[in-house]
């Protein structure tokens, strides 16, 4: 009986694993905070606001799977078990999103993308493609292979999610894709998106440049179901509702406000899927409502200085 099953079958046991503890070399990523919920959140009262804390031990299989995931998902590898003793099968990734099989998340992110969360999308056919990239393992590209078929295209949201993106195109043979507004930090790419007009990059899946966070921050759409964001917008889990990283702009919170009014009337989509922040799925003519309300809320956003301590995910 596998793990999983047990643990549906027996909903009341309880497994106590004391000692599970987050390190202080924490970025500040969400990773953690969104995959393990309840268990573990923000540290209140340090010197930077941002860092995590385990505030609950597990009490199930169920709570530790979860536990394991942020592990196998924290850039800096802060997330410890009890003793430091890995469980040989612990490693999920990559994880399915949901039920549909779509979408995986990679898991492993890089801190050279301050632990940016990377997709994988299956296409009809046994293709896939990667939405920004986890850190560089080649056994990381080979098990990806093995889980969701031949990935042809490596799609990069904004410029500092490069990292690792040559390595996984070389890797896969894959082409390569980032907007001109932000080529310069990936001049290797084999494919550029150009203007403000949308792109298909392949069926059923549209590139929408999204100018703000980066000139060259770009949306992935898949199916009118799927939005990769990058850094554009992600589901704060502290709000409620869709938000932006104001402290964290790098070209200009007046054209991310417009590109965000602007998309919540020529976009569609259910699941908001970022980098940073937390993943949230709504009906679509929730989701553009939401939109409108950020787009009006970020047009009083004044510019600031670059903060990452000040993001509240």
């Amino acid at each position: 009986m596998s793990t999983t099953q047990a643990a549906h079958e027996s909903p009341a046991a309880e497994v106590r694993h004391d000692g599970w503890h987050v390190d202080d070399r924490c970025l500040n990523c969400n990773i953690a905070r969104q995959v393990a919920p309840g268990m573990i959140a923000y540290k209140e009262g340090g010197e930077y606001g941002g860092l995590s804390t385990v505030i609950r031990q597990p009490e199930t299989e169920a709570d530790v799977e979860k536990l394991y995931m942020a592990a196998h998902a924290c850039p800096t590898r802060s997330i410890h078990p009890p003793a430091d003793e890995w469980d040989a099968d612990s490693d999920p990734y990559p994880k399915p999103l949901d039920q549909d099989g779509v979408v995986y998340l990679c898991g492993h992110s890089s801190p050279q993308t301050y632990g940016a969360t990377s997709y994988l999308l299956r296409r009809p056919g046994g293709s896939a493609m990667m939405i920004d990239t986890p850190r560089w393992r080649p056994a990381l590209a080979r098990r990806y292979e093995e889980t969701v078929g031949k990935i042809t295209d490596v799609l990069i949201t904004h410029l500092d999610h490069v990292a690792h993106a040559r390595k996984y195109a070389d890797a896969f043979g894959a082409r390569l894709w980032i907007h001109e507004g932000d080529l310069h930090s990936l001049p290797s790419a084999d494919q550029v998106i150009r203007g403000t007009e949308p792109v298909e990059i392949g069926p059923g899946v549209v590139a929408h440049p999204f100018p703000g966070h980066t000139a060259g921050s770009t949306l992935f759409i898949a199916d009118e179901k799927y939005c990769f964001t990058g850094d554009a917008f992600f589901w704060s889990n502290s709000q409620q509702t869709l938000e932006v990283a104001h402290s964290v702009v790098y070209d200009s919170i007046k054209t991310l406000a417009e590109s965000v009014a602007r998309g919540a009337e020529e976009l569609t989509f259910e699941w908001v899927l970022p980098g940073h922040g937390d993943m949230h799925r709504l009906p679509a003519d929730e989701m553009r409502q939401r939109m409108r309300g950020l787009g009006r809320r970020a047009a009083t956003y004044p510019a600031e200085e670059i903060d990452y301590g000040a993001v509240r995910y």
